[in-house]
């Protein structure tokens, strides 16, 4: 890969970001992206002077409000390629997402029934599904790791049998970033008639997704990764697998009718939307879609490559240090330096303007497997550059320095 081209196409999009003022060198991306201006601003109108409900009111700024959130949606099923609109559900993000799947879809498990999961999954892609096994007694099975810290496929394919009925896989590990081969896994989990949930968090933000083609069943993101605001992501679903499902709560603009003796539910998506949705967040996801799709994903996807070989070449000379996961991982490096506590190497990054995530990063299983209680980790984002490679490199030289662990 030639990484000049992107990196150099890349360099001037820290301007984009008010909150990287003041030579910041922002490597916690994998956690929370930086806004764009254009998505501040887009939150800033829908609140302000185009505020207005959505589905009720009759007059003109809340159908144009409305208007304007559905278009949201197509935008959102064009990004990923859905077949339709309506297989797009708002949610707070993945972990509410994963959460409906678990309590609606999960509904129609029994004991006996088995679930596939990896080693390497967020703790919101284990726990719901834990939750679901102490109230139904189905039962999780754990696909190991390769050594290099990948989903170790083909066995995960190995522990198939006919009585799994999901095999839910991050996409892309948030800690390792190790790229699953998602539509392998759909084949594999569909010839023993499972299906597959993918925990898209860390992928949105920097591949190009086309649920169809990988043959997903589910798919689930969350804005605040991918550029735009918290509190909302998304969850998509094949269209017939959603007309299956009972709605999670119940309340208005979920129903077709209400009386004391029945209530009937509207069609997906808005089954599954009970009450007032978050209407500037959803107009803020659109707008990140719009900032990143204007860069281009594959031009995304290349810069960030081209940071993690930086940042592995520049860290991988100080003998100190133990870099984790597949040497061409996606925008995401977690390290250990040896004799220190990645909280300690956190903080000395700090002194210098450089952050970076230190701890668990939610996926407690992970860290027993890498034999580490905690790693500190460094993402990258459209705003990084080889500067910030460079300060996070001078940095760890720094704490070896401090910490007596010496350098090569």
């Amino acid at each position: 890969m030639n990484a000049h081209v992107p990196l150099a196409s890349l360099h001037s999009r820290k301007g984009d970001f008010p909150g990287l003022a003041g030579n910041w060198a922002y490597l916690d991306t994998a956690a929370t992206a930086q806004k764009p201006q254009m998505v501040i601003d887009a939150i800033a109108r829908a609140y302000g002077p185009d505020y207005a409900t959505v589905h009720r009111g009759v007059y003109e700024r809340s159908a144009t409000m409305t208007m304007r959130f559905e278009q949201a949606r197509e935008k959102v099923a064009e990004f990923i390629n859905a077949a339709s609109p309506n297989e797009v559900i708002f949610v707070r993000g993945a972990t509410e997402a994963i959460n409906l799947v678990a309590q609606s879809w999960g509904q129609r498990l029994q004991a006996g029934d088995r679930i596939l999961l990896s080693a390497l999954e967020h703790h919101s892609n284990i726990v719901p599904w834990q939750m679901l096994r102490d109230r139904t007694g189905i039962e999780i099975d754990v696909a190991p790791l390769t050594a290099d810290g990948r989903i170790d496929e083909a066995a995960l394919e190995g522990l198939l049998t006919e009585r799994t009925k999901l095999v839910a896989i991050a996409h892309v590990s948030n800690v390792l970033g190790g790229v699953a081969d998602i539509a392998r896994l759909a084949r594999a989990a569909h010839r023993v008639g499972a299906l597959l949930l993918v925990d898209g968090c860390q992928a949105a933000p920097r591949l190009s997704l086309d649920v169809q083609a990988l043959g997903a069943d589910f798919y689930v993101f969350s804005g605040h990764k991918l550029y735009g605001p918290t509190g909302i992501g998304v969850l998509w679903a094949r269209a017939e697998l959603l007309e299956s499902m009972p709605p999670l709560q119940g309340g208005g603009a979920m129903i077709e009718t209400v009386s004391f003796d029945r209530t009937t539910y509207a069609p997906p998506p808005q089954r599954f939307e009970a009450g007032t949705p978050h209407i500037a967040g959803v107009i803020g996801l659109a707008a990140a879609i719009d900032y990143v799709q204007a860069i281009g994903l594959p031009v995304i996807q290349a810069h960030e490559a081209a940071l993690v070989t930086a940042a592995r070449a520049a860290l991988g000379r100080i003998n100190s240090v133990t870099l984790f996961g597949p040497e061409d991982s996606a925008g995401i490096l977690s390290f250990a330096v040896e004799g220190v506590h990645p909280h300690d190497i956190g903080t000395i990054l700090d002194e210098s303007g450089v952050a970076i995530r230190a701890g668990h990063h939610c996926a407690q299983p992970l860290m027993a497997v890498l034999g580490v209680p905690a790693t500190a980790r460094a993402s990258f984002g459209v705003y990084n550059d080889l500067d910030d490679v460079a300060r996070l490199a001078a940095g760890i030289e720094r704490v070896t320095r401090i910490f007596g662990t010496g350098t090569n």
